[in-house]
């Protein structure tokens, strides 16, 4: 299977330059993909189009992974109905460094002709002046092919400064440089993108004497009610560990639509179209197991088999009342915060606890049952916990031995009524 075969079974493939698969079977192809800087982390929507290199890579091509450090100073028009928020050039060079990190964990960068390489398009323009950039640039393009693209002619009756406008002539002089300096004859991206793509395909037509390069965009992914991919309620969904926990992000794909399921198992698992069919027809009337396999895949893929058991263990805390105080005793600080941030916490004074507080006085003061007398009568139903451990007296007393990674107090009340006090 040829890598465009194998997005067209995947459904990754839009649209493409015409004679893009012929040039493809000629060999090694070097192609890139730029990423945008002014976000903290790259997030699940910017893992489709790195799913799309390492695909490209697999199939034995090149891939580039460019840095926005040049064209984030600017801003996208692109999707957007008002002119982006510029960020500091701080803020923006620490951005895309991180996003540098997280990027090495996707592609190999170290596997002969086939290596990925990281670029930064600040390179490109540290050194030229706005003479040089309006005389070598600005030149090549004319206005009225500019305002034909969509990106632009969706702005201009909302407002569209010279800042965002200049977007794609930079975005089409990257490519010319790619071009140029590293046989780069490939660009791919988002659908959204296809304008300012092909303003390079033709700014390299213009430049280079028999020059021919290629452009390529995958579908934008959406939901199967239409809304947009990337997001929960809680915001978009990160691949930093530290804005969106392994256990969210794992439960992102637990909680998808079943509709959505064949979409993004062919989006985002390596298995062969052989595996993925046959999973299929195996889980067919069991949705759910194939919705595991796949956060599994890409939980440990995008984290870690480590961060994979970590959200195995937070779920079974959270949605099996048949976890054992073993298994609570034996999580990790950021564990319990995982299951603070998923359940109903409080929070109660550090001296409090070290001084001793019976159970009735934490349950009314941190506010998990409104009175004493609620707590006795949920004692003498056994249906209060401490720690997966049942209580049997309303005035035991809760000391700091009881406490987990000494900030955590985890209380039940019931099967269904889970509360996480925190101590500060």
């Amino acid at each position: 299977m040829t890598f465009i075969e194998e997005l067209e079974w995947r459904g990754m493939l839009h649209d493409s330059t015409p004679g893009l698969a012929e040039k493809l079977a000629e060999g090694t192809t070097v192609g890139y993909i730029g990423f945008d800087p002014t976000a903290p982390s790259l997030t699940i929507g910017n893992y489709v189009q790195i799913m799309l290199l390492a695909q490209f890579q697999r199939h034995g091509h090149k891939p580039i992974f460019l840095l926005g450090g040049a064209t984030g100073r600017v801003g996208d028009p692109s999707g957007k109905t008002q002119e982006r928020e510029l960020k500091t050039y701080e803020v923006l060079d620490s951005n895309l460094e991180f996003q540098r990190n997280q990027a090495e964990k996707f592609l190999d960068f170290d596997c002969g002709d086939h290596s990925a390489v990281f670029m930064n398009n600040h390179d490109f323009y540290k050194d030229m002046n706005v003479l040089d950039f309006l005389r070598d640039v600005g030149k090549n393009l004319t206005v009225s092919y500019m305002l034909s693209k969509e990106s632009v002619k969706k702005r201009l009756e909302l407002g569209l400064s010279f800042t965002e406008f200049s977007y794609q002539l930079l975005q089409a002089n990257d490519f010319l440089h790619l071009y140029r300096e590293h046989n780069c004859i490939l660009q791919m991206g988002g659908s959204d993108q296809w304008g300012n793509i092909t303003s390079g395909t033709e700014f390299i037509r213009r430049n280079v004497e028999n020059g021919k390069a290629y452009a390529m965009t995958t579908p934008l992914l959406t939901k199967s009610d239409g809304s947009k991919f990337g997001k929960s309620e809680g915001g978009n969904i990160w691949l930093d560990p530290n804005l969106t926990s392994p256990y969210k992000f794992y439960q992102f794909w637990i909680n998808a639509d079943d509709a959505d399921l064949p979409k993004y198992f062919r989006y985002f698992s390596f298995r062969s179209k052989e595996e993925i069919e046959s999973l299929e027809a195996e889980y067919e009337s069991n949705p759910n197991q194939l919705k595991r396999l796949l956060a599994e895949e890409i939980t440990k893929r995008v984290h870690s088999e480590a961060d994979y058991a970590s959200a195995m263990r937070v779920s079974e805390i959270v949605f099996n009342h048949k976890a054992n105080a073993e298994t609570i005793k034996s999580m990790s600080e950021a564990e319990l915060k995982m299951i603070s941030d998923e359940i109903p916490s409080y929070q109660i004074a550090a001296e409090r606890i070290q001084a001793g507080i019976s159970l009735d006085e934490l349950l009314t003061e941190t506010g998990v049952l409104p009175s004493k007398g609620e707590v006795r009568r949920a004692v003498k139903g056994n249906a209060i916990a401490l720690n997966k451990t049942k209580v049997s007296s309303h005035d035991q007393i809760v000391s700091q031995a009881d406490l987990l990674q000494g900030a955590y107090l985890f209380i039940e009340n019931g099967k269904k009524n889970k509360f996480m006090i925190a101590v500060s």
